[in-house]
């Protein structure tokens, strides 16, 4: 079985499903930091690639995201409580 092992040049691919969806880089080292930040608007797309610069994409609201280990759905942040 061919396994696939992460690679520094994996590109993500982001589609917004409402506006206001933020992307967020994450920095590789000892201490993990924000360095960039993108937000989306429903139906834009940003393909993303991870680098020597950047361990770790953080996607908050509604996207589905595509990469080559498969394909997930972010879901919208639920600003109320339930009791």
């Amino acid at each position: 079985m061919d396994e696939k092992k992460p690679s520094v040049n994996d590109y993500v691919v982001i589609k917004a499903k409402q506006d206001g969806v933020n992307v967020i880089g994450l920095t590789r080292g000892t201490d993990t930091r924000f360095h960039h930040s993108e937000k989306l608007d429903k139906g834009e797309v940003m393909i993303a690639q991870f680098t020597e610069h950047t361990s770790a994409i953080k996607v908050r609201g509604e996207a589905l995201i595509k990469t080559s280990y498969g394909d997930i759905e972010s879901e919208a942040r639920n600003n109320h409580t339930d009791k």
